[in-house]
């Protein structure tokens, strides 16, 4: 199965793994599975840190390309048939970063990994991230 994890999912499974569901555990942690994180989660990481609304050890440039290694996730670039797929998505709201990921969960066929309440109503199989 192929994951997508979400920013606060990428975080907690950096972080406290003990956060996240005992599915979600269960599914990152299993080796038959590939997890992606999207460029957004880095673009979210970043700009939430620089607004001070969540605390790092490291500054972001280390922090995420560190992580990623560390726990065997795969980096997912976001692509212009991603960004254009955003264009076929429901407007159930309006957070660009939640709505991106859900087009690339939908183009490269993902599981998105989320908690995200609005995330839950898209066409998009989903994973409950806690």
């Amino acid at each position: 199965m192929d994951l997508l994890l979400d920013t606060h999912a990428f975080l907690r499974a950096a972080a406290d793994p003990s956060k996240l569901s005992r599915n979600a555990r269960a599914a990152i942690g299993n080796p038959a599975n590939n997890v992606f994180v999207s460029a957004a989660v880095a673009w979210e990481i970043t700009i939430k840190r620089d607004l001070g609304k969540i605390v790092l050890p490291l500054n972001p440039a280390m922090y995420v390309p560190t992580r990623l290694s560390m726990l065997g996730f795969k980096p997912l670039p976001i692509t212009q048939e991603h960004a254009l797929a955003v264009n076929g998505l429901p407007k159930l709201h309006k957070d660009p970063f939640d709505r991106i990921m859900i087009a690339q969960a939908q183009v490269e066929g993902c599981t998105f990994v989320t908690d995200d309440a609005a995330s839950l109503h898209y066409p998009v199989h989903i994973l409950k991230a806690t």
